[in-house]
């Protein structure tokens, strides 16, 4: 079995936003397989459950507010028993990154991502798979209204398709391993 959590921000008024990337991710793989439908849980996160390549695969999106990801993400690592360093992967922004850019990294810091800094905390360990996605610095503007800051229609359009064929294929990289 394999999580896969896409970070963000609950309510409607992030949904597009650049911080919410890891959710949008996750909703744009959930529409390329065939996944269950959506489900509220225990874990303090949306769950949706499917097959790849005869794996069980769960779908995540916490529904705490990025900075708090740490506490869905450690309910479902402690109710499943997951090995962290091979069973969960984690998708999320990355500020540092120009937009588009995609990287898997199997372990790391948090590289100044509050989310990813939670479950660290919240884990105890940095030994976990990460897919960040850049999505760049703005000159004029503050890094948190930056990040709450909606993605434009162009670039929405690009991630939806070719930043998403990239993920599509990263994520599938790491369910082989």
């Amino acid at each position: 079995m394999k999580i896969i959590i896409g970070l963000g921000n609950p309510g409607k008024q992030y949904e597009k936003t650049r911080h919410n990337i890891g959710h949008i991710l996750v909703d744009l793989f959930y529409e390329a397989h065939d996944f269950d439908t959506w489900q509220n849980s225990k874990f303090d996160a949306l769950i949706s459950e499917g097959n790849i390549a005869g794996e069980k695969i769960i779908l995540v999106k916490p529904t705490t507010f990025m900075n708090l990801s740490g506490q869905s993400v450690a309910k479902i690592v402690n109710f499943y028993k997951l090995d962290t360093a091979s069973d969960i992967l984690i998708i999320s922004d990355d500020i540092d990154m120009e937009f588009g850019k995609v990287r898997l990294r199997a372990k790391g810091s948090h590289g100044g991502q509050n989310g990813i800094r939670n479950i660290i905390d919240r884990l105890g360990t940095s030994e976990f798979h990460r897919l960040k996605i850049g999505i760049g610095r703005h000159a004029h503007m503050s890094v948190s209204d930056w990040v709450l800051s909606k993605f434009t229609s162009t670039e929405f359009s690009t991630l939806s398709t070719e930043i998403f064929d990239t993920v599509d294929t990263k994520i599938h990289e790491f369910l082989e391993k």
